[in-house]
């Protein structure tokens, strides 16, 4: 049972939007590697934003993940990939549905 998750908006600089695509895209066999990450989706939500929607069982595996590579990575490339910071919120799931 997932009972936390994480919705993370991405803004791509202009000109940028097929590197975060890649940089998403890539990202997926971090994430393959982490334990406590239960379910993770990257989607482009319009031209310019992208958005990062992952789910964990328990506050640890959030707080791993968010300590993890792709977390890393991100903010490594976060002045070069994004028109402003992103923007990472916690949230706490009130029903799912997953296979």
């Amino acid at each position: 049972m997932v009972t936390v998750g994480l919705w993370v908006r991405l803004e791509a600089r202009p000109g940028r939007e097929d590197d975060v695509a890649r940089f998403l895209i890539g990202a997926q066999d971090l994430v393959d590697a982490e334990q406590g990450t239960t379910s993770w989706f990257a989607a482009q939500l319009g031209p310019t934003t992208f958005a990062i929607f992952d789910v964990f069982a328990t506050e640890e595996g959030r707080d791993a993940h968010l300590r993890g590579a792709v977390a890393t990575a991100l903010g490594e490339k976060a002045a070069d990939l994004f028109a402003e910071a992103p923007a990472i919120e916690k949230l706490d799931l009130l029903a799912s549905k997953l296979p």
